[in-house]
């Protein structure tokens, strides 16, 4: 951060009006797609404890709704608003550009948020993936459900122009580059979005078409979807770590070590490693040439090289920048961070509960091995460290910096909202513990009732009790960390432009010879663990007494 740019929060709280209200609507429908979502997926864990029980449908309609407004509407509402703030922000003062296409864009999402939930109410419960084969009796249902989805994609597309257009005129007086970094790293953001919101057309436009008789039934939407849902899978990540560059530099004035060069080459990188490694999406389908399994396998071991490398940015630039300005030498730099706030603890938190999604993940993307967990819940015991642990953690941090910048609040009791990140990282690590286990022997992920009339293992039925504790632990922690953050939305109590790092680093750069040995060692662990992890799921799943190998469900969560 130069001495001349302004402040992050100076920048936002200078964004016009119309600019200031288009994101309210934006965060706030975010939020409370959080908490209905939230809700859900609190009544689904409680559900698989075995604490209370539903009939079948109402089941699938309870999965259908958690995945849809917590994975859908949460995380791209929650995206769209954050790239427009930091879009407008990167314009310094100037606002949008193309104003009138980021109010289409939030409409048509609001209107698709709208369309996705009442469908899933009233029709037949398709889960989140929109399968038109469990809809093959109720056309109507499947048009709805699929025109829900695309009218967000649609928002998100015509949303994703404007910050393109905004972050490429944005006014570079007294700098020697076209784009900052941050403003490199939202321009590839929207573009992913934008190609994203092309494949959801090829995903559900033939179901819109065929519930209107103007087309065959979608047999080709499960390629399709595992086609999108490599995208989406990594796109929340992708922003992840956008956003935690964005905050470290707001909070501590540290700037990446590496240069602004090397940061782009980064961000670019999720373009060029994403979408090639999605075929190990595809290991569930039964047709799939064993040559093209190679290929995935191969592939999949460069999927989190983007995140990874990202995160090493981040962490080496820290640690090299606050050993520089640290006598005490050792751990000094740590202590060092600004950890009263909960903004920070939110990064750190998200942080390691990534490197335990990532362990895991890496377990389960191997080919011979995805067809053994698949089904099981170890998918869902791994995917909530991802979806809440580090993405959105990340977002309600991001969050806890514009709203009041934007509303002109201050946080709403701080010293408590810090505590939260620890209690629902403990949450997670309870679900995901049980959750992992309980799919290491052979737990269905999508059967709510897994006593099988008796014949279940009572392990099944502990392990799942656990994963209701954890569930409603981190349930517990979100909640008041959402209202919390909600709070800033509605309550103007005070002015908090000119807010100045919480460290007493300075701005002056790393010395060339500061040690940055955390980060690799970090990344070292998690391989180590991957490794390790990856031989106990082949050890646990050939010791079973039965393999039943998956459908074509893919990695859908």
């Amino acid at each position: 951060m130069s001495d001349t740019m302004p402040s992050l929060t100076d920048r936002i709280a200078a964004l016009p009006g119309c600019d200031k209200t288009l994101a309210r609507v934006l965060f706030g429908s975010a939020l409370l797609a959080l908490l209905l979502g939230l809700g859900f997926g609190w009544l689904t864990a409680l559900g698989r404890a075995g604490v209370t029980g539903f009939e079948p449908l109402l089941a699938a309609r309870l999965l259908t709704l958690h995945g849809v407004t917590v994975f859908f509407y949460w995380l791209y509402l929650a995206q769209a608003a954050l790239l427009l703030v930091l879009a407008g922000a990167e314009q310094n003062c100037g606002g949008l550009a193309l104003r009138p296409l980021a109010w289409v864009g939030c409409v048509l999402m609001l209107a698709g948020f709208a369309v996705s939930e009442i469908s899933s109410i009233i029709g037949t419960p398709l889960l989140y993936d929109g399968g038109p084969a469990l809809g093959r009796d109720d056309p109507a249902a499947v048009g709805w459900f699929s025109l829900g989805y695309l009218l967000l994609g649609a928002g998100l597309a015509v949303s994703s122009v404007s910050v393109i257009a905004t972050v490429l005129s944005r006014p570079n007086s007294g700098t020697s580059e076209p784009l900052s970094a941050v403003g490199f790293a939202l321009f590839a953001w929207a573009g992913f979005l934008i190609v994203s919101a092309i494949a959801s057309v090829n995903a559900f436009l033939p179901s819109v078409l065929w519930a209107l008789g103007l087309g065959a039934f979608p047999a080709n939407q499960p390629t399709e979807w595992h086609i999108l849902f490599h995208n989406l899978h990594y796109l929340p990540l992708m922003a992840t770590v956008v956003v935690w560059y964005v905050l470290v530099q707001a909070l501590t004035g540290v700037s990446s070590m590496h240069g602004s060069r090397f940061s782009k080459i980064v961000f670019a990188s999720y373009l060029l490693f994403v979408p090639p490694t999605s075929l190990y999406h595809m290991f569930l389908e039964p047709n799939l040439a064993e040559g093209v399994r190679v290929v995935g396998s191969l592939l999949s071991l460069f999927v989190a090289v983007p995140t990874v490398m990202a995160f090493l940015i981040i962490v080496s630039s820290l640690e090299a920048h606050g050993r520089s300005h640290s006598s005490s030498g050792g751990f000094s730099w740590v202590r060092a961070l600004p950890w009263k706030n909960p903004v920070m603890s939110a990064i750190a938190c998200s942080a390691l509960n990534l490197a335990l999604g990532m362990t895991f993940a890496f377990v389960l993307i191997q080919e011979k091995v995805a067809p053994l967990l698949s089904d099981t819940f170890f998918v869902p015991g791994y995917f909530h460290f991802f979806a809440v642990g580090t993405v959105s953690l990340s977002f309600l941090a991001a969050m806890m910096v514009v709203l009041p910048a934007l509303t002109g609040t201050l946080p709403w009791r701080p010293s408590l909202l810090n505590r939260m990140p620890a209690l629902i990282s403990v949450g997670l690590l309870i679900f995901g513990a049980a959750g992992i286990a309980a799919g290491f022997v052979g737990v269905p992920r999508r059967t709510f009732d897994i006593s099988y009339g008796g014949d279940a293992p009572a392990l099944w039925h502990t392990l799942m009790s656990a994963v209701g504790i954890g569930g409603t632990v981190f349930a517990i922690g979100l909640t008041v960390l959402v209202i919390g953050v909600a709070r800033s939305l509605f309550q103007k109590i005070g002015d908090v432009t000119n807010q100045q790092p919480e460290v007493s680093w300075g701005n002056t750069p790393a010395r060339a010879s500061a040690a940055a040995w955390v980060g690799p060692l970090g990344v070292l662990v998690m391989v180590l663990a991957m490794a390790v992890f990856t031989v106990v799921a082949f050890e646990l799943m050939n010791a079973l007494p039965l393999i039943v190998i998956g459908g074509s469900g893919g990695h859908s969560h």
